[in-house]
């Protein structure tokens, strides 16, 4: 009687466990919300010098220095992927907490978080950071091929993992480095929600974009 109880309990162990990992699953793949469609850039807006391209499905940034955002609405308690190609360490960002809709290219580095794309800078300036204000946890090896970054937003917090490597972990009131350039970004508060957006730099930085997606983080 005993080794039957056994086997009941294994068998309904071995279901749960089953439907637990199906669930996992389907969070991971199905959930996951594209904002860039490989074919055009419907719901996208550029501001500033520059632009974006198609290029074999692949978002292209070209001149700079500009801004191309996410126009149909703001993110909160939200994760976004993106898998990116900067062949030699060029120079991109992507740009989340702005506070409002975007006309030109500095708003959104003074009073919203530019994630930094830059494999050749400095601790402060690296890959995954919020460019100069948090210094890297980590600097993840880089491929000139395909790397991916998941920002995670939850209420005033920020994470950044750069290929499965925890970078940046910050939240409003975490000290941050004075300011020290004209060009880096204003001290002070950010949104907890706000739109996103990716950063065309200079005429040399021409960095690839393979996917762009969002899944929400509310119940």
């Amino acid at each position: 009687m005993h080794s039957y109880k056994k086997v009941i309990v294994h068998f309904f162990s071995g279901i749960l466990t089953g439907l637990t990992f199906a669930a996992v699953c389907q969070a991971d793949g199905l959930e996951w919300r594209p904002l860039f469609n490989g074919s055009d850039l419907t719901n996208w807006q550029q501001v500033g010098p520059g632009a974006f391209s198609i290029e074999d499905g692949l978002l292209k940034s070209s001149g700079g220095m500009g801004l191309l955002w996410y126009t149909p609405q703001t993110f909160a308690d939200t994760e976004i992927r993106v898998v990116f190609r900067n062949p030699g360490g060029k120079n991109s960002g992507i740009f989340i907490r702005i506070p409002e809709q975007p006309t030109e290219p500095w708003m959104p580095v003074n009073r919203g978080f530019e994630v930094q794309i830059d494999n050749n800078a400095d601790e402060f300036h690296t890959t995954g950071v919020l460019y100069s204000l948090t210094r890297a946890n980590a600097q993840p090896s880089m491929s000139d091929e395909w790397n991916t970054m998941l920002i995670r937003l939850t209420g005033d917090r920020t994470q950044v993992e750069v290929n499965g490597i925890a970078v940046t972990d910050f939240s409003e009131g975490d000290q941050v480095p004075a300011k020290k350039e004209w060009y880096e970004p204003d001290r002070g508060p950010r949104p907890n929600a706000g739109y996103i957006g990716v950063q065309n730099h200079g005429e040399e930085d021409v960095v690839y974009f393979r996917e762009i997606s969002v899944r929400s983080l509310k119940d």
